[in-house]
């Protein structure tokens, strides 16, 4: 009977722990948007709060005045003075944008420490919660191994076996109690961090939004400079200078992604195109999708030197040296549905180049995108709707292998504008999960976006309006 009870007692702490880590899976104000983001005199929390609150809607109207003389800049006729009128409003607007950020960094500040300090009291919560059930499971344990006639008969008189009975039964209901008890508050506590998270990760964006402005105005700051250097010349200068950024537009369109297997090369320019078109389609941004087609293949330039030739085991052979290379595919998953995409498309799939195997896991990836062969083919029938063929979708076309990346990756939220979801997207492209959940997804993701940033700044910026 005794080991009856602990096996209850055991069995009870596993379901309960299994349970709960499966659950864990003062003054005038002239300027709202320079207004002073800490405490004034005499303030409370609350009416801090409201204060930045009322100032950052104040200022968003600011930003959006500030957006439209900038359009309206944009909008005049080419010309040095226009160009520095561009850039002047481009700077404010760009101020402007960093401040309001600030603002909504000071308000998330607070949310984010009384989530914190509320995650961590419900936590203690459930750790007494934890100690508390550890000592009604002993009781129960204890007590029992007694039987309801062992009760009466070692009670001294009825009463006295009514209250241990009830006594017995008290334990049971503290029991459930408790046991409800620390649902609850593992619930509330989930509810906490997920709250806390979306906290979090406006931060993240309200932050990288500051770090692209002020890029944007040490940029802007710099051909102001450049431009106010050339107006005390005269406008022949200027001339030349918008000839030399057409030259360097120029130079960044046709720099070229050579690529791998005799491919042909992809000029930058209509790589761009390609993504253009795709961000169209699926609002993923062209940055976004050239840096992970640039961290994956370098946009087609690695896409394999391997070459399937055993469709039994997917073994096959690597192109450099011509040794032979296990695992180039997945033969239970990838084989056929490679061999069934080559044959649509009239290739021999012996000769098509693949990527070859890492240290674990398979190769097999096609292209500039990298699909494997099981995962493309849940995309044709969505690649033939979006690109509004009736043929098979090719791997290794540009805009076919551009066009499945973005689906991909908008299916995994790249196509929202916050920093935060595509940073997760990134590493969910990269390990299946948000960042933060699997080895080396977090620093693939800062990776990406860093590599997304300089991709816009050096080589889209330079093609805006030429």
């Amino acid at each position: 009977m005794r080991f009856y009870h602990l096996f209850l007692f055991s069995f009870f702490l596993f379901a309960f722990s299994f349970s709960i880590s499966h659950a864990q899976t003062s003054g005038t104000v002239i300027d709202p948007c320079y207004d002073n983001t800490g405490y004034l005199p005499g303030e409370t929390t609350a009416a801090r709060q409201a204060r930045l609150t009322n100032d950052s809607t104040k200022c968003a109207a600011e930003v959006a005045a500030a957006q439209d003389q900038l359009s309206s800049a944009q909008a005049q006729s080419r010309s040095l003075q226009s160009d520095i009128n561009v850039l002047s409003a481009q700077i404010k607007a760009a101020q402007l944008k960093i401040q309001q950020e600030n603002l909504i960094i000071q308000t998330l500040g607070q949310n984010i420490d009384e989530k914190s300090s509320n995650i961590k009291n419900i936590q203690s919560s459930i750790d007494q919660g934890h100690q508390s059930l550890s000592e009604i499971l002993i009781k129960i344990y204890e007590e029992g191994d007694i039987t309801l006639p062992e009760v009466l008969l070692s009670s001294g008189s009825l009463s006295d076996a009514v209250s241990s009975f009830d006594g017995f039964l008290s334990v049971q209901n503290a029991l459930a109690s408790t046991f409800n008890q620390l649902r609850a508050n593992q619930a509330q506590n989930q509810s906490e961090k997920d709250q806390l998270t979306t906290q979090q990760n406006k931060e993240e964006d309200a932050k990288a939004v500051i770090m692209d402005q002020q890029a944007t105005i040490k940029q802007a700051q710099a051909q102001k400079k450049q431009l106010l250097s050339v107006s005390k010349e005269n406008e022949s200068a200027y001339g030349q200078l918008v000839a030399e950024r057409q030259q360097k537009a120029d130079e960044i369109r046709a720099a070229l992604f050579s690529l791998a297997g005799g491919s042909k090369a992809i000029p930058f320019g209509d790589a761009y195109n390609y993504a253009t078109v795709v961000y169209r389609a699926t609002g993923v941004p062209q940055n976004f999708l050239l840096a992970i087609l640039t961290q994956e293949t370098g946009i087609g330039k690695n896409v394999g030197t391997c070459y399937l030739t055993n469709t039994g085991d997917g073994s096959g052979v690597n192109s450099k040296n011509g040794s032979v290379v296990a695992n180039v595919m997945k033969p239970s998953r990838d084989v056929q549905p490679f061999l069934a995409i080559t044959s649509s498309l009239g290739l021999d799939y012996k000769s098509i180049p693949v990527s070859c195997p890492q240290s674990i896991g398979y190769g097999g990836g096609m292209g500039p995108a990298q699909f494997i062969a099981s995962t493309w083919s849940l995309l044709i029938d969505r690649l033939k709707s979006v690109l509004g063929i009736s043929s098979e979708p090719n791997p290794w076309t540009p805009l076919h292998a551009f066009m499945a990346a973005g689906l991909y990756l908008s299916d995994l939220g790249a196509g929202s504008s916050s920093y935060s979801a595509q940073k997760n997207a990134a590493c969910k492209y990269y390990s299946g999960h948000a960042c933060g959940y699997a080895i080396g997804a977090s620093s693939y993701g800062a990776s990406v976006m860093a590599l997304a940033n300089r991709i816009q700044i050096n080589q889209i910026d330079p093609l805006q309006g030429l």
